[in-house]
């Protein structure tokens, strides 16, 4: 898998450790031969992780809306940018672009993101390995919801299949290294 979507916040948090985590994961993408597939944007950890990409010779290619372009929130020196005007267009954008899916800490933005993709798996539009990177245990409580609603019936266990919590990038790079795509021929019956 050559090209990676990373769901990210446009704010960098309190913690430290979250904008060394986007670094790190934007230099590792790069020097992996992996191309970035992002929203975008300049600011927070998008930003950071878009700027270590392209400091270490990484191709970033970015999506945005035009709302977001006008007020200047757009990274100006991607490798690419397309404008787009929906955010329903944008994420399209970025599933059809990208072989997996790694999430950062982020806020609503990156939690509906992630939500879509992981609804788009479930549904057999796709099927990517979605992974939460983990940074200071920013995801646990999130992944053992999605436990507890597959536990209450409310999502199939197959929803946890192509879902992975990781702690680390190294364990990012494994799990994209070794995922095997689902046969989304049959999903109706593995959904029930």
């Amino acid at each position: 898998m050559k090209k990676i979507c990373v769901f990210a916040g446009s704010k960098e948090g309190k913690k430290e450790s979250y904008r060394i985590a986007a670094q790190d994961l934007g230099k590792c993408l790069a020097l992996n031969g992996k191309t970035i597939v992002y929203g975008g944007g300049s600011l927070g950890l998008m930003g950071l992780l878009a700027d270590s990409a392209l400091l270490h010779k990484g191709t970033v290619e970015g999506v945005i809306t035009s709302q977001l372009d006008s007020v200047e929130v757009s990274h100006k020196d991607l490798s690419k940018l397309d404008i787009v005007e929906t955010m329903h267009e944008r994420k399209a954008l970025m599933a059809k672009r990208s072989e997996a899916i790694i999430c950062l800490p982020g806020g609503v933005g990156t939690w509906e993101e992630f939500f879509e993709a992981m609804a788009w798996n479930q549904l057999g539009i796709h099927s990517k390995p979605i992974i939460l990177l983990n940074i200071s245990n920013y995801y646990k409580d999130l992944y053992d919801f999605i436990k507890k609603s597959v536990d209450e019936k409310f999502l199939p266990l197959e929803s946890l299949e192509d879902l992975y919590l990781v702690n680390n990038i190294d364990e990012s790079l494994k799990v994209i290294d070794n995922f095997t795509k689902r046969n989304l021929k049959n999903w109706v019956l593995k959904t029930k």
